[in-house]
């Protein structure tokens, strides 16, 4: 956890008008879905710009690591663009995240958005830069679709005014696995991801913070080894909470004995001890509700709520 940075800047909220930068930085997008979605950019009132290497294919990977890095940097970059947006998950992020220049996104802060693959790079960058970034549905893989959920398309509106979100059983039945309330940087993501970073430079710092985890197709066996590795870490109990999202499709299928989905959660979120809410529709989901990454938050168990700050600032950036 080298570098960890304290200081939290909100990127600047964004305005009609505004160019974005669409890049994959991980695997590439459908092509047809990737143009609905910058039709719903476009109806944002957005300029579009794309990524050099946002077609490219090689493998499951959009591009070579460096053609990949290369769209990053260039448009944390370009002044022109006021957002960088992920079109899509998939693998390859923690492959460029030891060559990201930091003292250029530290130079250049903007908005950056994405979830599942992307939780490798929310890390790093909040991480050694003290930018806030956005855990949000992708255009590709969730804009794209022709069932859109409205909340999911909703979630965008984050960007463009400086509001606090409350999320609420209004939005989705919440659970109370451990009583209590407890504050702090909101961190976390894709369960998968946050593990890989163990052991980098870039490993999750949990210390104090709000952590979120989700995933998708990974059997109860898989998220067992997975949050036993964050546990023997520190990283539960170094929490001071815990709020458990979508596992969309963690069912078991490779093994006939098998513990619930339900039975690994609670033997490593109960026994944690911090506060702990499950329930959340934020990862792989419909709706997918967008949470800012290092902003901010507070949940309180008995009320089932969590009060998130706002993740941009209409004004000069500040902390």
């Amino acid at each position: 956890m080298k570098g960890v940075f304290s200081l939290n800047y909100k990127p600047k909220a964004l305005k009609k008008g505004d160019t974005v930068g669409v890049i994959a930085p991980a695997s590439p997008p459908d092509p047809k879905k990737l143009d609905t979605a910058l039709l719903f950019l476009e109806e944002l009132g957005l300029q579009v710009k794309l990524g050099k290497a946002l077609k490219n294919q090689h493998g499951y990977l959009a591009g070579q690591d460096d053609e990949r890095l290369a769209d990053l940097h260039e448009m944390f970059r370009d002044d022109e663009v006021k957002a960088v947006l992920c079109a899509c998950g998939g693998f390859g992020t923690g492959r460029i995240a030891a060559g990201i220049d930091f003292s250029l996104i530290r130079k250049h802060p903007k908005i950056f958005w994405g979830y599942s693959d992307i939780t490798f790079l929310h890390t790093a960058i909040h991480q050694n830069t003290g930018l806030v970034t956005f855990h949000g549905p992708m255009l590709s893989t969730d804009i794209g679709l022709d069932d859109v959920h409205p909340l999911t398309k909703a979630s965008y509106k984050q960007l463009f005014q400086e509001t606090e979100f409350t999320y609420t059983e209004e939005l989705s039945p919440l659970t109370e696995l451990v009583p209590g309330k407890a504050e702090g940087e909101l961190v976390g993501g894709n369960l998968s991801l946050l593990t890989s970073t163990l052991g980098t430079p870039f490993e999750i710092d949990t210390r104090g913070k709000l952590l979120f985890i989700e995933d998708i197709d990974e059997e109860p066996y898989q998220i067992d080894r997975m949050l036993n590795q964050l546990k023997m870490a520190g990283k539960l109990t170094d929490a001071a909470g815990i709020l458990v999202c979508d596992f969309h499709n963690c069912v078991p299928v490779k093994r006939e004995k098998s513990l619930s989905l339900e039975q690994v959660l609670e033997d490593y979120i109960i026994s944690a001890g911090r506060p702990a809410l499950r329930g959340f529709k934020i990862g792989h989901c419909s709706p997918s509700i967008a949470v800012p990454i290092g902003a901010k938050a507070a949940m309180n168990t008995a009320e089932k709520t969590v009060v998130i700050e706002a993740g941009v600032s209409e004004g000069a950036l500040k902390t």
